[in-house]
């Protein structure tokens, strides 16, 4: 069975009228280019549907790990919006009338699921790795570096410290000589 995880938003102050039109666009979408849409989309729903989207993949990141899923693999499986209890208010009119209007409100249910087809490869690279068995390290000799290279370099520059032998000044006075 593939993954799949939710995550809910309540209580939102938008009629779940408006709200489904925005849903209706991302259903089936892959998580990046549904996150893209809704980034663009003029409508507050948008902005309410995208950070549900966000938290319903950390959600799936959370549960499976980084190592065993990546967000790319994710994909909007459904959308439900629901109503939730109406806010009834009033608004004072002339001559003593008084105008009732229902404040909606909607719930938000986003689910997503990992593809199938990448959910089945990873399925049976697991099964690949428990059958296998496990081969024991083989260790690489290390190199045996040449002592008596690394001892004559340190006595050089030991010898060029003390001032007692100077190529520097050896080169530059040949090179004086053979100019004249």
């Amino acid at each position: 069975m593939s993954l799949q995880t939710t995550a809910k938003l309540r209580y939102v102050s938008i009629p779940p009228r408006k709200m489904r039109l925005v849903a209706n666009m991302v259903k089936g979408l892959p998580i990046e280019k549904a996150l893209n849409i809704l980034n663009f989309t003029p409508r507050i729903a948008a902005y309410h549907l995208a950070k549900t989207l966000k938290s319903a993949a950390a959600n799936a990141l959370s549960l499976e790990g980084t190592d065993q899923l990546r967000p790319e693999d994710l994909f909007v499986k459904n959308i439900t919006v629901d109503s939730a209890p109406t806010a009834k208010r009033i608004r004072f009119q002339s001559m003593g009338r008084i105008y009732r209007y229902r404040k909606r409100f909607c719930h938000l249910t986003v689910v997503l699921e990992e593809k199938a087809e990448v959910h089945r490869e990873r399925v049976q690279e697991e099964a690949k790795a428990k059958a296998a068995p496990k081969k024991a390290a083989v260790k690489k000799p290390k190199k045996v570096k040449d002592k008596k290279k690394k001892t004559e370099k340190k006595a050089a520059s030991r010898k060029d410290k003390a001032g007692k032998t100077d190529t520097r000044a050896k080169k530059a006075a040949t090179k004086k000589q053979k100019v004249i």
